[in-house]
């Protein structure tokens, strides 16, 4: 089982515990996790866009000018798609952009997403996480304390108020549940940063 180091807000070692190797010590799936993560990214798209074809916009009922004659090129109307106010070729219309995932490649991704967290020396678990007040300097100076400087995901195993409060103002800081995490956002951050109970609640997740 792979063990590693409990630290406190100060960012002191207080003790040491010992993560699943079921959870914590796989071999991270590559595929799996681009698999989720390129899931995910799709389905936050609205798929909302869309625009109008000649077919749809106003106007350009008359041709322009007789077929032959003129000297000009030949126009149906003034609303083909090279006129000023014309359609648009092949126009984009609202779509569906989700992707399905199957269960067990979900559960493979977030699982190696979560040792590859491990294995690269990334994750910091913390004793606990009870801030006196919803105040900004307190994260920060935990921050400080832990070694943090880049971007860092802090998971708790309930929502915190104290701490959602005191991480909104820091842009390069995220809080998250155990029963929020997804695999885009654990790799998306450099750090990761979670509870001793928050890790317990993980394993009885994906244990249980």
């Amino acid at each position: 089982m792979p063990t590693i180091d409990v630290f406190n807000l100060q960012g002191q070692k207080a003790g040491s515990v010992e993560l699943s190797e079921a959870v914590f010590g796989l071999k991270p799936h590559e595929s799996a996790m681009h698999q989720v993560v390129v899931a995910q990214l799709a389905n936050r798209r609205q798929g909302t866009q869309s625009a109008l074809t000649r077919s749809e916009v106003s106007g350009g009922g008359k041709k322009p000018w007789r077929q032959k004659g003129t000297g000009r090129a030949r126009q149906g109307s003034t609303r083909a798609p090279q006129w000023r106010h014309g359609g648009i070729v092949f126009a984009v219309k609202p779509r569906d952009y989700a992707m399905k995932v199957n269960k067990k490649v979900r559960r493979l991704a977030m699982l190696s997403a979560l040792s590859s967290k491990v294995q690269e020396n990334q994750m910091i678990v913390l004793e606990d996480l009870h801030l006196s007040e919803g105040k900004t300097t307190e994260m920060t100076k935990a921050l400080k304390a832990l070694g943090v400087a880049g971007k860092a995901l802090v998971v708790t195993a309930e929502v915190d108020g104290n701490v959602r409060r005191a991480i909104s103002n820091l842009p390069d800081v995220y809080a998250a549940q155990v029963n929020t995490l997804n695999v885009y956002d654990i790799m998306n951050y450099d750090k990761f940063i979670i509870t001793r109970d928050a890790v317990a609640k993980v394993e009885e997740v994906y244990l249980g």
